[in-house]
């Protein structure tokens, strides 16, 4: 699994102009699975994104995590992060079909949750328009492996 994960002010997805989830602070977390992830994958990288200390203290150092901050996730599936770049017209074999990618990346959003977090998402497949105001910036770029 993979994740581009961003420190937001706020975020919010809308499909087909209606709002599907919005959050204050937290995180946007654009999420990609590939054909050979798994649960415990999954799970793993719940525990990751919900411990990333990425929310500045006191001092202004990044050390604070999202229970510290009170923060919120929203989730979009993103299909595109496991694109082949090697011509200029990227080919997307490298992600997970729908019959995989949708349970896990459900199992993701549920360990979140379990997690005591508030989870917004978007929707699997949907064409969608995500909004961000970024706070930093703050980007950081997840791999899971087995």
């Amino acid at each position: 699994m993979r994740a581009v994960v961003t420190r937001v002010a706020n975020a919010s997805v809308e499909i087909e102009g209606a709002a599907a989830g919005r959050i204050g602070r937290g995180l946007l977390v654009l999420l990609g699975v590939a054909p050979t992830d798994t649960e415990a994958q999954a799970d793993k990288l719940a525990d990751k994104v919900c411990g990333l200390r990425i929310f500045e203290d006191g001092q202004g150092k990044m050390n604070l995590n999202l229970e510290a901050v009170g923060g919120s996730l929203l989730v979009v599936s993103q299909f595109t992060l496991y694109a082949d770049t090697k011509s200029r017209r990227p080919g997307f074999t490298g992600a997970a079909k729908p019959e995989l990618a949708i349970p896990l990346y459900e199992r993701f959003m549920e360990a979140c949750r379990s997690r005591g977090f508030q989870v917004e998402h978007g929707e699997f497949g949907a064409d969608m328009q995500v909004f961000s105001q970024n706070d930093g910036p703050v980007t950081i770029l997840l791999d899971v492996d087995a």
